[in-house]
């Protein structure tokens, strides 16, 4: 990686409109996808966070990952919950513990809910040379560590 460059202000005007126009679709998006799914954004993108840990995850977990306090996330637990998604197991480790399975037995189930997103994805993505994908990978990753960081942090 290099080092770090002065960012002249006409460019982080242009790229603070660019970040606030997608993220205002991306939460436009996963508003229509939770609505479909019976959920709250939030409980949607707690419930990805969920799916992705690639295994139960403590309710704590969730809280960090998600910026959101633990008396926050267990009423999303319990919406969840309800709405038959996750369901809370004990620890087999430690059972003082308790996680959060995630019960949806195919994520495929929502798959039609985000294949024009991946369509999206790979029309943009093919408009750039392998190169220029490295530099956005690179933009992209530093972005979302830098942010999820300060997310956490707040």
């Amino acid at each position: 990686m290099t080092g770090r460059h002065e960012v002249p202000a006409d460019v982080l005007e242009r790229f603070s409109a660019y970040a606030r126009e997608s993220s205002a679709l991306t939460v436009l998006f996963h508003s229509r996808v939770a609505e479909r799914m019976g959920l709250s954004a939030t409980d949607e993108k707690c419930l990805d966070l969920a799916l992705r840990a690639q295994g139960p995850v403590t309710a704590g977990r969730i809280a960090e990952l998600s910026g959101l306090s633990t008396g926050a996330v267990t009423g999303v637990i319990d919406r969840l919950e309800r709405a038959g998604y996750v369901r809370r197991v004990r620890d087999p480790h430690d059972r003082r513990k308790v996680l959060v399975e995630v019960t949806v037995p195919d994520e495929g189930k929502f798959a039609d809910l985000f294949a024009g997103a991946q369509e999206t994805l790979r029309e943009v993505l093919g408009l750039f040379t392998p190169e220029e994908l490295d530099v956005l990978e690179r933009y992209n990753v530093a972005l979302i560590e830098t942010f999820r960081r300060r997310v956490i942090e707040a």
